[in-house]
């Protein structure tokens, strides 16, 4: 007898009522009799998944996986490299408490390079032990010698109350790169809108579609702007309610990042919420800590405690064709200003010291053929954040008009220099951020500052928000747009009906080495493409 069918068992006699055996009928019949009201009541007291399963943060022989029950429980892991889990590996997990949401994962370790990696998570009941049912998911682990790959990457989801609304059959870009069977995604960072509440009915007002109502499916933690515990974690709850993305994070390793919408548009150490009338809680430092915890409980990464306490910056190893760089824009800035510094202050401070001579670091280290860092933001394109103090245009991003090098530039520049001195070869930067897609060339002859390697940039999103763009560009390091698709009219925040989702997609070949890039549609089809062969060392 297997220990759920134990359990089961067990907690059937204790839901049966004391039997009595007499001339009317067997033992056996009173047991039929009693069985299924007992096999109900026990389906209803199962743990339930809600919110499905996740994988993230692959590399070498390990791999994060992650789930949420609905109660205190303790999470199980099984994992094969077959599907018919024919010699299934069975690992205890954490806990699931209230303390984390009920969310659990396991660095699952010791597994095959370069393998499919079946794992089903099971939850058992802290109270009773009845266990969940099962729930399959699946990654593959990097491979130790050349072997193609191929991966996604966009960002904002559920941004600008366009939410989940079934009619239109939900969140389809997620759909539209599970379809394509990559190796992994990176969500390049506004996982979530925190600040942004999602109501029943949308009417669009202008456009082809005008007069169209969109409907979203709709929660209390969705319905305001998050400011307590609860509701940021709403909103990570909320995303995992489409099929479309349950059914992607149940196929496809994830690497996450984050931007400012995890807790509020253009946060930063100046963001003044004082006269917002939507925050109760005027905190920002308060409402950063709540968003990260509900962000660290809900991203399927490994935590760097080590050595750092919630880090999100970190080298991602995808075998000797891949290494990924992910940095964090966000945590290490000084306020959003007028970012026009002349000399690197600390209030010019972006990436901030630790992190610039960690990626230094590690870009030198690194053998890997391609090196894509994962930014958060765009380099070459002007983000404006309001007004300073002074009445001056303030900047969110690394961009603060035309050269010279000035402000959060004087990072970037430091870091490209730093790049060609140690001839660090096949660099490439992705990005989201901007609501639409582009491919940007930075070409030191085109530039103000001019003591870098050229290099490629290419940007992709919204995966399911409203649709902007284009931004202006800044000639500092010698921006070039090479292609950018937008909306072709003044208007601004487009439906996802409108079709204007996109993402990036990327395939590296084993025999060559070669990166081809495809900036693609909501339905996979490719807006652009572009090979760029390896240099070497």
């Amino acid at each position: 007898m297997s220990v759920d069918q134990n359990r089961t068992r067990r907690l059937f006699l204790k839901s049966s009522a004391p039997l009595a055996v007499g001339a009317s009928g067997s033992l056996a019949s009173i047991l039929s009799f009693a069985q299924a009201p007992a096999l109900v009541s026990l389906e209803a007291s199962r743990p339930k998944m809600h919110h499905g399963v996740q994988s993230g943060d692959t590399s070498g022989g390990s791999g994060m996986v992650w789930s949420r029950c609905d109660r205190d429980s303790k999470m199980w892991v099984q994992w094969d490299t077959v599907e018919k889990f024919t010699h299934p590996r069975k690992v205890a997990a954490p806990f699931a408490l209230e303390e984390t949401d009920f969310t659990a994962r396991l660095d699952l370790t010791g597994l095959p390079a370069g393998e499919n990696i079946f794992y089903k998570i099971q939850f058992e009941d802290l109270r009773t032990g009845v266990m969940s049912e099962e729930i399959v998911g699946h990654f593959r682990t990097p491979s130790l010698i050349k072997k193609s790959i191929r991966f996604l990457w966009s960002g904002d989801t559920a941004g600008q109350g366009w939410g989940i609304n079934p009619e239109q059959g939900g969140m389809k870009t997620y759909e539209a790169m599970r379809s394509l069977n990559p190796d992994f995604f990176i969500h390049s960072g506004d996982t979530v809108y925190a600040d942004g509440p999602i109501q029943s009915e949308v009417v669009i007002s202008e456009g082809p579609l005008k007069g169209m109502v969109w409907k979203n499916l709709v929660t209390q933690e969705k319905s305001k702007v998050a400011e307590t515990l609860n509701e940021f974690r709403g909103n990570y709850r909320y995303n995992m309610m489409d099929h479309n993305v349950r059914r992607l994070n149940s196929e496809v390793s994830q690497i996450w990042q984050w931007d400012d919408h995890e807790v509020m548009n253009n946060y930063s150490p100046s963001k003044d919420i004082s006269g917002d009338s939507r925050y109760a809680e005027k905190s920002v430092p308060l409402l950063t800590a709540r968003a990260r915890k509900a962000f660290m409980e809900y991203a399927p990464m490994r935590w760097h405690t080590q050595t750092e306490e919630q880090r999100i910056y970190r080298k991602i190893s995808q075998g000797p064709l891949l290494d990924i760089f992910v940095i964090d824009m966000r945590t290490y800035r000084a306020g959003n200003g007028h970012n026009k510094q002349q000399i690197w202050t600390a209030d010019a401070q972006y990436l901030g010291a630790k992190q610039l001579e960690w990626l230094k670091r590690e870009l030198k280290a690194s053998k890997a053929v391609w090196k894509i860092i994962a930014a958060d933001m765009p380099i070459g394109l002007q983000v404006e954040d309001g007004l300073d103090k002074e009445g001056r245009p303030s900047f969110e991003a690394v961009a603060n008009g035309d050269g010279p090098v000035l402000g959060r530039e004087i990072e970037i520049a430091n870091l490209l220099t730093f790049i060609k001195k140690e001839k660090i070869r096949n660099t490439v930067w992705i990005t989201a951020d901007t609501h639409y897609t582009a491919a940007h060339y930075y070409n030191p002859k085109s530039a103000v500052f001019k003591d870098f390697d050229p290099f490629w940039e290419f940007m992709s999103g919204p995966l399911s928000s409203g649709t902007f763009g284009p931004n202006k560009t800044d000639n500092t390091f010698g921006i070039e747009v090479k292609f950018q698709k937008y909306p072709d009219s003044v208007r601004v925040n487009l439906s996802p009906a409108e079709g204007l989702q996109f993402f990036g997609d990327m395939q590296i070949d084993a025999k060559t080495s070669a990166l081809k890039v495809d900036l693609r549609d909501m339905s996979a089809r490719s807006l652009w493409s572009i090979t760029l062969e390896p240099k070497g060392s």
